[in-house]
């Protein structure tokens, strides 16, 4: 017994010892993984602020402190064992998961859209009632999808490292990034109280710019609830492509792999016109299928629906 315990114990210093000489490795690990997900982090922060929108001012933080708690509890919890597994034993089936939370990102969109179309938002808002709870579990369940998209990324720049150091870089990326996006997004809501902090100065360089801020940050909230409904329909539409060329349904990301050379001869900004080919098209791709998946969930039941109710009468 004293044995098997002396052999653990040499066991769990060796590990420590290895861990501590690879931290410079890690560390650069985990800045590269982050780094590669910058563009999901970017979807993230524009989604998030348009969840706290018609929200009392003193309960902003903290319903963004409980959504972040649950995007931490998403990635720690759920989606970080569930990847280390699958990438250990089944790593084919990593590429479906992600289509289906591209899938469900590409419904959220285009509901979005469908309810800016038909006039539902405003219904929404005119009700003038929030639930916090259903609030938070919209968001927390919007952030999980966009959470292993991000864990996934980083797994992939780390895949060929050993099982434990691919668990530490993907521990730390899961913190960071929690942290930075639900950060910054605090910032961003409250933006508003600085602004009149400030104007309530007696300097008059600081009134101006605190009253610029109360007046500009409705109006970036609402740019950044359009970006967060755009960026859910990009995403999605990119993993849906992606993934689907990845299975071996090569046809439509060749075309717009086509789309993308076509343009990119272009001088000075052949790279930029790519790149927004590629996003348009990924968009394109999400509120198409974000728009089936809406009119078999919401558009059908509710024809039906008044059709019976026509009938009845």
């Amino acid at each position: 017994m004293a044995g098997g315990l002396v052999a653990l114990l040499d066991d769990i210093a060796a590990l420590v010892k290895l861990a501590a000489a690879s931290v410079d490795d890690v560390g650069a690990a985990a800045a590269k993984a982050s780094a590669k997900a910058t563009g999901v982090i970017v979807d993230d922060t524009a989604v998030t602020p348009r969840y706290v929108e018609g929200l009392a001012p003193e309960r902003e933080l903290p319903i963004i402190r409980r959504i972040a708690v649950g995007s931490l509890r998403n990635k720690l919890l759920v989606i970080l064992p569930v990847i280390m597994v699958l990438s250990q034993f089944v790593p084919w089936l990593l590429t479906p998961i992600l289509m289906v939370g591209g899938g469900y990102l590409a419904y959220e969109g285009a509901e979005k859209v469908w309810e800016i179309v038909s006039g539902h938002r405003e219904e929404k808002a005119a009700a003038g009632t929030v639930d916090e709870d259903a609030v938070v579990t919209g968001a927390v369940r919007t952030d999980f999808i966009l959470s292993a998209e991000i864990m996934v990324i980083a797994l992939n720049e780390v895949d060929t490292e050993p099982f434990l150091s691919r668990l530490i870089v993907l521990v730390i990326v899961a913190v960071l990034i929690t942290v930075l996006v639900y950060g910054v997004v605090g910032l961003i809501v409250k933006m508003d109280d600085v602004g009149l902090s400030l104007a309530r100065r007696s300097s008059g360089a600081s009134q101006r710019v605190g009253h610029a801020l109360v007046k500009g940050m409705p109006r970036l909230l609402s740019v950044l609830s359009t970006v967060g409904i755009a960026a859910m329909l990009w995403v999605g539409g990119h993993i849906l492509l992606v993934g689907a060329d990845e299975l071996g349904w090569h046809w439509l990301y060749a075309q717009v792999h086509h789309l993308e050379e076509a343009v990119h001869g272009v001088a000075g900004i052949g790279g930029l016109l790519a790149w927004i080919a590629n996003t348009l098209a990924s968009a394109l791709i999400g509120l198409v299928v974000g728009a089936v998946v809406v009119a078999v969930l919401h558009v059908v039941p509710r024809s039906k629906k008044h059709d019976r109710t026509a009938a009845a009468h």
